[in-house]
């Protein structure tokens, strides 16, 4: 992506969506319906550019997988280079468990992560194909959609009109698979794209009051059926999480990250720890002298590989975190050694935007 609207000079312009259009040009040959059922329903959505909006909308718990891709326009088998032509928008479709997130939750979060104010595009992003839109499905999708649109109308929090537009949903192109989860195949790029197009400053601007950048109530928290776990986790994390294993020690994402923010099971997103109980064990893994939520974590003797060690669960997903010894510092003298791959960890400054607001304050100033 995006266009010539990147100045030629700028550093991170290498790094942004220009990248993607050295892959084969390839069209989205077969158009997706909105299958819904009582274990999955699909949400489609616009809103500039489809790798920010699919990387936003993934991090929503109850969300199963985020497609990118086209809609709205009336060419058929539209590529990344002629969709515009064709009358499309950039577009994702948003596969969801409406027993653990609704069709207003998810709207609600999708815009709380655009300019709904903007008609000509998406921050950086110009042009008729990065307008943002709610495509409906039914009556009652319609009614969902123009109230939520209302209810922001109404919150004055803009204080311009909201141009979203709320659309009838006529199909879906899959786009390219490299467009596919592009933020986690190209994470220096989709970060310095994000970045420069003006989108993460807006929302963390906008925000940055606000204490409720999430679903409009807190899904519970649950472990989606074996399926959908094999689709969205990584080997390395459905190994861990499902199989009881254990990542290389060193060579796992998080043992020397010193952020501040949470750690939330990467199955279900019930927060478990917190950058504040870290500390460097010299294991190789990261390491906890307590949990955030002790409601969230469960134990269990574990008695595999000839010795009896404390195995430590995650309550609502049961996902395999790790274990505690009784060797940490701290008042308690316990050392929670997790598995990275269990874990997902959301910095200080995306708390609230992510749903997880109430944890702030354990960051602020005068802690």
């Amino acid at each position: 992506m995006k266009k010539a609207w990147i100045a030629a000079g700028l550093l991170w312009f290498a790094l942004a969506c220009q990248g993607g259009n050295t892959q084969p040009v390839k069209g989205a040959e077969k158009m997706n319906g909105m299958t819904q059922t009582e274990k999955e329903a699909v949400a489609t959505l616009a809103g500039g550019c489809f790798w920010c909006v699919a990387s936003d909308m993934k991090k929503l718990p109850g969300v199963t997988r985020v497609v990118s891709g086209y809609a709205g326009g009336s060419g058929k088998n539209p590529t990344y280079g002629n969709y515009m032509a064709q009358g499309h928008l950039e577009a994702v479709q948003v596969h969801y468990d409406p027993g653990v997130v609704t069709y207003g939750q998810i709207l609600h979060y999708f815009l709380k992560h655009i300019d709904p104010t903007d008609a000509g595009g998406q921050f950086a992003d110009r042009g008729s194909g990065y307008r943002s839109a709610v495509f409906y499905n039914n009556e009652a999708e319609r009614k969902t959609a123009a109230g939520a649109l209302q209810s922001l109308a109404a919150s004055g929090k803009f204080g311009k009109p909201i141009v979203t537009e709320l659309k009838l949903f006529t199909g879906f192109y899959p786009a390219e698979e490299y467009h596919q989860d592009y933020d986690a195949k190209n994470p220096l790029r989709y970060r310095a794209y994000r970045s420069g197009s003006g989108r993460e400053g807006f929302l963390r601007e906008v925000w940055k009051k606000d204490r409720d950048n999430g679903p409009a109530s807190a899904p519970p928290y649950r472990k989606p059926d074996d399926k959908i776990l094999k689709k969205t986790l990584s080997p390395m994390q459905y190994d861990v999480t499902q199989k009881n294993a254990t990542e290389p020690p060193f060579q796992n994402e998080y043992v020397r990250n010193k952020k501040e923010g949470i750690y939330v099971d990467v199955v279900s997103g019930e927060p478990l720890f917190s950058s504040r109980d870290k500390f460097d064990s010299g294991t190789g893994w990261p390491s906890f002298t307590r949990p955030l939520e002790l409601s969230n974590i469960t134990t269990k003797e574990d008695r595999s590989f000839f010795a009896t060690r404390t195995e430590v669960r995650s309550r609502h997903a049961d996902s395999h975190l790790g274990h505690v010894f009784p060797d940490g510092p701290g008042p308690a003298g316990l050392r929670y050694c997790m598995n990275s791959a269990a874990l997902r960890f959301i910095p200080r400054e995306d708390l609230e935007k992510e749903g997880y607001g109430r944890y702030q304050k354990l960051f602020s100033q005068d802690k």
